[in-house]
């Protein structure tokens, strides 16, 4: 038995750190009892049932397609949690769908392109989800601090339109402001890896008894995978959003 093996036992072991948090549920009287419950449960029952699935995906005999599909599955359900995240931006669905599709194929097709990994299901799936997954919440971030933007500082971009600049000119600094914001925490993320935290590919390929320096690479490969199709996330969302915050006479539109 490896260091990945863990049986019924060891589950239930790890179950005990539900019931703590529980506890200080209870003795702090947050209220959050059955959040934690439901939590749990639901984690449980999606990551068997997403196994079961891989287990399917990642067999030889499967076709490649299949895991291709699975990665369009998952964009499409990216794109329904961005939109149901962030209902305030106008058109955050497009949007988001034009931005996980560019990060994913520019991460993507790098990695595989240059032979960094091998393209197969093994490989493409868990990347896939890796760079869609933290695509959501970047977009998210941004898309919010560019409507937060525009709405707190509407009169200064109206007064550069009335000089006569284009809207993407009045637009720049502002756009510019929220992609800092967005793109910082990962940036400051990737400072901190293997310092303040173990990421978790890194980890599980340890305990998984593969040697540290080759997870080190991994590891190395996945940060920078994710910082890029952030980048390229964020800057998408920023440009598009950009645009379609003015009308075709080029005026502001009004923001709820």
């Amino acid at each position: 038995m490896n260091n990945a093996d863990i049986g019924l036992i060891g589950m239930a072991g790890a179950s005990t750190l539900v019931i703590i948090a529980l506890a200080i549920s209870l003795w702090q009287r947050l209220g959050l009892e059955r959040d934690l419950i439901v939590a749990s449960l639901r984690a449980a029952v999606q990551l068997l049932a997403v196994g079961f699935l891989l287990a399917v995906l990642l067999d030889e005999d499967t076709p490649l397609a299949f895991a291709f599909g699975w990665v369009v599955v998952m964009l499409a359900f990216a794109i329904w949690t961005a939109r149901s995240r962030a209902p305030e931006v106008p058109g955050i669905a497009p949007l988001a769908g034009m931005a996980f599709t560019a990060a994913t194929v520019v991460a993507l097709g790098l990695l595989f392109g240059l032979g960094v990994y091998p393209l197969n299901a093994t490989t493409l799936i868990p990347l896939g989800g890796m760079v869609i997954g933290n695509s959501i919440s970047a977009t998210v971030l941004v898309s919010r601090r560019i409507i937060d933007e525009f709405s707190d500082k509407r009169a200064e971009i109206e007064a550069r339109l009335s000089l006569g600049q284009s809207p993407v000119e009045a637009a720049r600094p502002y756009l510019r402001n929220a992609l800092r914001t967005a793109l910082i925490p990962q940036i400051e993320t990737t400072k901190a890896v293997g310092i303040v935290f173990l990421p978790g590919a890194m980890v599980g390929l340890i305990l998984a008894g593969v040697d540290p320096i080759d997870a080190v690479r991994v590891q190395a490969a996945v940060m920078y995978m994710i910082l890029g199709s952030v980048a390229t996330t964020t800057t998408v969302i920023a440009l598009g959003l950009g645009r379609r915050l003015f009308t075709a006479d080029q005026r502001l539109v009004r923001l709820d």
